[in-house]
């Protein structure tokens, strides 16, 4: 099945995709869309594109398990891309994500400009490799 991981910004929202063989998650892009609904229907828009069976976006729960005011407008981005693009979506757990992005562009040694424009594809591509590997352990034998 073709997932396509997304990792909803205010200005930046990151996307990934993995084939149907569900083995790895890919950057896909960022997009830079400060309109929220504009945001949302890009973001269904390209789903499409890449032939995605379903759409994981990224639920930054709190750490103590609440949801406060940015999971909230998460699950809104959620319902309105699900009613755009036709695909169902499923919220995904992000706590740390962008930490772990960082991290990781750390490591490669990815700076100013460029980081910037990469850390939300990549957040994207963890939460979408933390939902394969859910789905991997999750199936029946």
């Amino acid at each position: 099945m073709i997932i396509f991981g997304v990792d909803f910004g205010d200005t930046r929202t990151g996307w990934a995709v993995c084939d149907r063989s569900e083995l790895m998650a890919s950057p896909a892009g960022v997009l830079t869309e400060k309109n929220f609904l504009h945001c949302a229907e890009k973001t269904a828009e390209a789903a499409k594109q890449a032939h995605a069976e379903l759409i994981v976006v990224g639920h930054p729960v709190n750490m103590d398990g609440s949801r406060g005011p940015r999971a909230q407008k998460c699950a809104e981005f959620a319902e309105i891309v699900q009613e755009k693009s036709g695909i169902p979506v499923k919220l995904w757990d992000e706590r740390c994500t962008t930490v772990s992005a960082h991290q990781i562009l750390n490591v490669t040694n990815t700076r100013g400009k460029k980081r910037k424009a990469v850390v939300d594809a990549v957040a994207a591509t963890i939460i979408l490799e933390s939902y394969l590997e859910y789905r991997k352990n999750a199936r029946p034998e």
